[in-house]
């Protein structure tokens, strides 16, 4: 085995030594298909942490330059180990960035309040009456409506500012498997001055 080519993996995906050979054995020395490997291989496990309980973590202040805008952001962990690292504080640091930048109102759907999406619900149907569908077509395009709306305000269905191509949720389910933690985003508050 190229030891070149391990510590290659190493960096890339921050894995022990024994996964990076047997992914790279698995991949026939392939790296992109060793870094897919490990990559499903950790998400295997991060959905196996997502319900263990997180009592330590870190409370981050973000203030954008100009002094205009600031948000505060509770996220936790299993450990106060991990907690402490630099590399945890900047996963928190990016969320932060995400909340200034997106401006979400939740951290997920189930924390939006029942009146605000029965709310949605009545202004997209009545932009969809005009067009005179079928009942059960207008129930779609409201339904399909109403996941944009998730997208749009909702933290963790939000495209990850950093890499658009990933939601929040995502990015986080993969912080999950590198640190071999649970990690949840527990609260926000964005400030906008004047707001």
């Amino acid at each position: 085995m190229d030891l070149e080519k391990i510590r290659e993996l190493r960096e890339r995906t921050g894995a022990g030594i024994v996964e990076c050979k047997n992914a790279l054995t698995e991949a026939d020395g392939d790296l992109d298909k060793a870094v897919n490997i490990l990559r499903k291989k950790g998400l295997a496990l991060a959905a196996k942490k997502v319900g263990r309980i997180t009592k330590e973590g870190i409370i981050d202040a973000y203030i954008h330059p100009g002094d205009r805008l600031g948000v505060l952001l509770e996220v936790n962990c299993e450990t106060d180990f991990v907690a402490r690292t630099q590399e945890f504080k900047r996963f928190v640091r990016d969320i932060a960035l995400q909340i200034a930048a997106s401006e979400p109102m939740v951290v997920n759907r189930e924390e939006l309040p029942s009146d605000v999406i029965e709310r949605e619900k009545e202004i997209y149907r009545s932009l969809v009456q005009d067009l005179k569908k079928p009942a059960e077509i207008v129930e779609k395009i409201v339904a399909g409506k109403l996941e944009k709306f998730y997208t749009d305000v909702c933290l963790l269905e939000q495209p990850f500012v950093k890499i658009p191509e990933k939601t929040v949720g995502e990015y986080i389910k993969e912080q999950i498997a590198k640190f071999g933690e649970n990690i949840v985003v527990r609260r926000f508050v964005r400030f906008r001055l004047g707001e």
